[in-house]
């Protein structure tokens, strides 16, 4: 079998069994078979319990980087800038595995023009095409449109508003807009 001091990674060479347990044991540490099928099986002196924390460790993060839902809210009226800024952060949740809940909401009179809704959540569904598929259909519900969408497959993801304003330099531009929100 193939033996590798965990510590420093580095390889001891092909032993036979008992050699590799005597050498585990000299250090004080345990030999842990990672790899069966291996030819030769792989072996790693290390500490167990270390190495089974370890394994948790691991195990936990792949259950946290599980997909959450992030939502972005819309208005009917909303302005150019404002829609690609939005949909530069859904790109960001999206390319990060999120999934992403659109909710287009109405206001008073805005009510009687759904059909404007309806166009700007099928705009956001052709604009982020090429970063997730529709997991729910965009869909009514009393004065708010809601539609799921889900993150593509990290291979076929394209982004399309990538870093518009770092190139831009809008940042200086935002200082401005507070100082005048605050007069």
């Amino acid at each position: 079998m193939r033996v590798i001091l965990a510590a420093s990674n580095q390889q001891l060479g092909v032993m036979k069994l008992p050699d590799a347990l005597r050498k585990a044991q000299g250090l004080g540490l345990d030999l842990v078979e990672v790899a069966p099928n291996a030819n030769p099986p792989v072996c790693r002196i290390v500490d167990f319990g270390k190495f089974r924390y370890e394994l948790s460790k691991q195990e936990k993060d792949k259950k946290n980087s599980s997909s959450k839902l992030k939502e972005i809210k819309f208005r009917v009226n909303i302005d150019e800038h404002d829609y690609t800024t939005k949909l530069r952060r859904a790109e960001e949740f999206l390319d990060k595995g999120n999934k992403v809940k659109v909710q287009l909401q109405f206001r008073g009179r805005e009510m009687a023009h759904q059909e404007l809704g309806d166009q700007l959540m099928q705009r956001v569904k052709g604009d982020l095409v090429t970063m997730a598929q529709v997991e729910m259909e965009p869909k009514h519900m009393g004065k708010s449109i809601n539609m799921t969408l889900s993150p593509l497959p990290a291979t076929k993801r394209k982004r399309r508003f990538l870093g518009d304003s770092e190139e831009l330099g809008d940042e200086p531009e935002e200082d401005e807009d507070e100082d005048g929100d605050e007069e």
